[in-house]
Parts: C-alpha cells; sequence; structure tokens
C-alpha cells in the first residue's frame, strides 16, 4: 500500500481519465457503430454476404482458407503479446537503470522507485488482457471452423431442408464475435502508448490518451476505407 501513498494526486486523476477514456470510448464505439455504422460493423455486414454465398458453395475449402487466414492474424498478436510480456517483466529486474534513463530525458518528471514499478505493472496489466483477447478471438476462429465444417450441404438448403439464411446469421455471427474480440485487443495497444507517456508525466498520459481516442475515432468513423465499404 505504500506505492498508492506515494502516487501524487495529479497522477490519480491522470490515472481514471485514462481508464475512463478507455471504457467509455469501447461502449460509444460499440452504440455507435450499431446507429450510424462504424469499420467493425460495416466489415460485420461482408461478414454475412460472406456466410450466405458459403451456404451455396460445395465444396467450401475456400471459405476454411479465409477462416485460416483470418485465425492468423490474432495468432500472431497473442505471440507477440508474450514476448512483450516477458520483457516488461524482466525490465521489473532492472527497474533503477530505466528509471535513471527516463530521468534523463528533460520535460520528464521525477517518480520513486516504487511509483516507476507500479507504471510497469499497469503496461504488464494492459498486456495481458490483450493476449486474453486475442487468444479468446482465437478459439473463436477455431469455432467458426467448425461451423463452416458442420455446414449441411447445398442441397439441403435449395430443398429447404435446412434455413439457409439462419445458418449464414449463425456463422456470421460468430465470425463477427471473433473480430470484435480480436479489435478489442488491438484497442489495448493503442492505449499501451498511451499508458507509456505515463512514465514522463501525469500529462503526459491525459494528452496521450486524448490523442489515442481521436486516431481510433477517425479510423472507426471517419477513415477512407470506412467510405469505400460503405459505397
Amino acid at each position: 500500500m505504500k506505492v498508492f501513498a506515494l502516487l501524487p494526486w495529479l497522477d490519480w486523476l491522470a490515472l481514471i481519465y485514462f481508464f475512463v477514456l478507455w471504457v467509455g470510448y469501447a461502449l460509444f464505439a460499440k452504440h455507435r457503430g450499431h446507429r450510424d455504422g462504424s469499420l467493425i460493423a460495416t466489415t460485420n455486414r461482408y461478414r454475412r454476404d460472406w456466410l450466405l454465398q458459403a451456404t451455396g458453395r460445395d465444396p467450401r475449402m475456400l471459405d476454411g482458407l479465409i477462416t485460416q487466414t483470418l485465425s492468423q492474424t490474432p495468432a500472431f498478436f497473442s505471440s507477440t503479446t508474450l514476448l512483450i510480456i516477458g520483457g516488461l517483466s524482466a525490465l521489473l529486474g532492472t527497474t533503477d537503470r530505466a528509471a535513471e534513463l527516463v530521468r534523463e530525458i528533460p520535460f520528464a518528471q521525477a517518480t520513486p522507485m516504487l511509483v516507476f514499478e507500479l507504471k510497469i505493472l499497469m503496461l504488464i496489466g494492459i498486456f495481458t488482457y490483450a493476449f486474453f483477447r486475442f487468444t479468446w478471438s482465437m478459439r473463436q476462429y477455431t469455432f467458426v471452423a467448425l461451423v463452416i465444417g458442420a455446414m449441411p450441404p447445398v442441397d439441403a438448403f435449395s430443398s429447404g431442408l435446412q434455413d439457409r439464411q439462419s445458418y449464414a446469421e449463425r456463422a456470421a455471427a460468430l465470425v463477427s464475435l471473433a473480430a470484435e474480440t480480436f479489435n478489442d485487443g488491438l484497442r489495448a495497444y493503442y492505449f499501451s502508448f498511451a499508458a507509456m507517456a505515463w512514465f514522463f508525466s501525469p500529462l503526459a498520459l491525459v494528452l496521450a490518451t486524448s490523442l489515442v481516442v481521436l486516431i481510433l475515432y477517425q479510423r472507426e468513423f471517419r477513415s477512407e476505407v470506412l467510405h469505400v465499404l460503405q459505397d
């Protein structure tokens, strides 16, 4: 508890601001996306179209290949995240050297060693959260592969024995959940860059957090990619 007593009130305010903006933006993006169409909500429509076409394909090797390709990205990020967590954990053993390096930066604020270690632990926590989101996204893509593998033959849909639309919607919902889970992990990466600014000062943390939210908003709601997909 000594570390919390050493933490100035400006740092507490900056931390509250950081987490409020992170959680608040995630909720905002989810609700605004369903209403006005975000990048993830728009691509979800393409996922539904893809799985609807998959019900009319036989064999479905192309759909299995697409699913495998989609799962490779969260697999890459999960393995990379483990390396980052390992590096940050190793940094805990050399905090005196790292703190000395930060103090040499002109605009960096001097902090006690315990507070410096708390900042590293915060980064480890952020990347741990990202790791769990990436690995859960990988598992969800395996469920998608199972659903595609268990998809009834084309004749069953054309004869009316199976409802093509409902099956495609169910499979698309799984793909959308996997994509949204991956997006949560990727968003944690963005906010980790903002958290790094805390090593310099609480004001830097506030400014970096605001900048990250602005970048995320531009990419999810105002990007050229979104305009192309919506046309």
